[in-house]
């Protein structure tokens, strides 16, 4: 049985973490502006405060970790009032120091944040499928992980970037996996817990070339068309049919940067008969022809995120 949560993780391919320590005492206060690729904390010692936009804010503890699939705009902070330091995370590179706001005082937070460098980014389809803030805490199987990423972030080790780029991937699936509830915002990991649902999901993902109708869906759910319809738009945040094209149009943007498969071919492994009807699905969906898009990757220019 296909694994929907797998595929969109697999898909995304993550081959890189930049990551900074953040040290900060008393008032301190940082205001990052929205970014639109995932980001990441792990709270190393110490709390502080995470408001992020249109979100309720959330006080961070020891040992917590925060995924946000596509990075809004967002305020890290103390709990003493101060005017934040701006920041602009398309600005940082990989040699920019390590953000320290203690004022030469010991520290009383320690975490480390970054971001996600993806292969494919596909950011509407995260948008999409996963909350905007996910957060861990408690969870027992965590701790290992956040302990090696806190020894990791704490010691400039030799291959320190790349063990924890390695380890950060693995808190994503964990994060990912933990967050199947029904209690997760409308999305993937609340339609995955949906024992209803789950079924017909891992179908739309298991054979995404098959003319699915809303009908033979509510089959594989067990429920009338109208109740499974209801149901899988408030769970999931869109309609059955909107949330196959979303998928069959990931599939196809991954299959499309490969350089040894032609138009007739990706069109057929997401259920389009002729590439024309393809080439029209896609251009309307992502606002450019599949041709176009297959050029731009094999140059390398950056891919559209819509």
């Amino acid at each position: 049985m296909t694994d929907p949560l797998a595929e969109v993780v697999q898909m995304l391919r993550p081959r890189g973490v930049f990551s900074k320590r953040i040290a900060g005492t008393g008032a301190w206060g940082v205001s990052y502006t929205a970014f639109g690729h995932p980001g990441f904390s792990v709270m190393l010692e110490g709390r502080c405060r995470l408001a992020v936009a249109n979100e309720p804010e959330i006080v961070l503890e020891q040992g917590d970790f925060t995924l946000l699939p596509t990075t809004p705009a967002f305020v890290i902070s103390g709990f003493g009032d101060v005017e934040p330091v701006q920041m602009d995370p398309r600005q940082m590179t990989d040699d920019d120091l390590d953000a320290d706001y203690t004022g030469g005082q010991e520290p009383e937070v320690r975490l480390l944040g970054g971001s996600f460098v993806f292969d494919a980014p596909d950011a509407a389809l995260l948008g999409a499928l996963f909350p905007a803030v996910v957060h861990v805490r408690g969870v027992e199987r965590f701790q290992p992980l956040v302990t090696l990423v806190a020894d990791e972030a704490l010691h400039d080790r030799p291959g320190r970037e790349l063990v924890l780029a390695r380890l950060v991937e693995v808190l994503l699936v964990e994060a990912l996996r933990t967050s199947v509830t029904p209690q997760a915002p409308p999305g993937l990991l609340r339609g995955l817990a949906d024992r209803k649902l789950a079924p017909a999901v891992q179908q739309m993902h298991e054979h995404v070339d098959k003319p699915w109708t809303v009908a033979q869906l509510s089959r594989v759910a067990t429920l009338s068309r109208s109740a499974f319809f209801d149901r899988f738009t408030r769970q999931m945040g869109m309609p059955p049919m909107e949330y196959l094209m979303a998928w069959r149009m990931a599939v196809a943007r991954d299959l499309l940067r490969q350089a040894d498969l032609g138009m007739v071919e990706v069109g057929r492994r997401i259920g389009y008969g002729s590439a024309s009807a393809f080439s029209t699905a896609f251009s309307r969906h992502t606002g450019e022809s599949p041709r176009h898009y297959a050029r731009r990757s094999a140059l390398g220019q950056p891919l559209a995120l819509g």
